[in-house]
């Protein structure tokens, strides 16, 4: 139930901190408000969180610091607010492990089915987000450490990953052998519609490629399907 669900809005601005929170409130959400990243560590060690949304722009330590700190510690999904239009500030905080992001100025009700998205992603419906069990799956020639988000060759020497890279290297654990369009793929890693112009997965799966492709010019473990999408081409065994 939505009453369960506890979000934290973070801003430096107390009059965007209490739009969000009276109109989350009249959606049934409990809402906590924290004008700093000290603030909201605060109501953390306080309070169980199931969900926050993080100011980017304030002042002292930005949201970007305290969304590592938080990635740190927990898997609590985060959604960004943030008045930085460009795409390369956007892909650096969900490479940092934001959950999703929103421009203001947003409209209320895209902002609610974000997070009912983010939400139903992280599975996070009536209780705080925790840390992932170690799981380790074998993918192709590849060790996947789950918990530790972690990948390493036969050899036993660990690749790093981005957050983002490794995200979606598990959307395609989790389902292998299907094919996924770039839609699903979006919607799936970071819960938002694709646009005909929007090529950010082309260029996520081009990264993830180039880190565990043998010959990533012509790849044998996520395979293209011109105008389908992509698919997990090996076998997925757990360890």
């Amino acid at each position: 139930m939505q009453n369960n669900v506890h979000v934290v809005v973070v801003d430096d601005h107390s009059d965007i901190r209490e739009l969000v929170r009276q109109y989350l409130e009249q959606q049934g959400y409990r809402v906590s408000a924290a004008e700093s990243g000290a603030a909201l560590r605060r109501i953390i060690e306080r309070h169980p969180i199931d969900l926050i949304l993080l100011d980017v722009m304030m002042p002292g330590e930005d949201g970007l610091s305290v969304c590592r700190h938080i990635r740190a510690t927990t898997n609590v999904p985060i959604i960004f607010l943030t008045a930085m239009a460009e795409d390369t500030d956007r892909i650096i905080g969900l490479e940092l492990g934001a959950d999703d992001y929103l421009v203001k100025p947003f409209n209320f009700r895209e902002l609610l089915a974000r997070i009912r998205a983010v939400l139903r992603r992280s599975g996070n419906l009536a209780g705080p987000a925790p840390l992932s069990k170690p799981r380790k799956v074998r993918v192709g020639g590849w060790q996947v450490d789950i918990g530790r988000q972690e990948i390493s060759g036969e050899d036993g020497v660990g690749i790093p990953l981005s957050t983002a890279e490794f995200r979606l290297l598990k959307v395609f654990i989790d389902r292998p052998g299907l094919v996924l369009s770039r839609e699903q793929l979006l919607d799936l890693t970071v819960g938002r519609v694709s646009d005909i112009f929007d090529r950010s997965i082309d260029n996520q799966v081009s990264r993830l490629r180039k880190k565990i492709e043998p010959n990533p010019k012509n790849p044998s473990i996520i395979r293209t399907h011109w105008g389908g999408g992509y698919s997990l081409a090996v076998e997925v065994t757990i360890e």
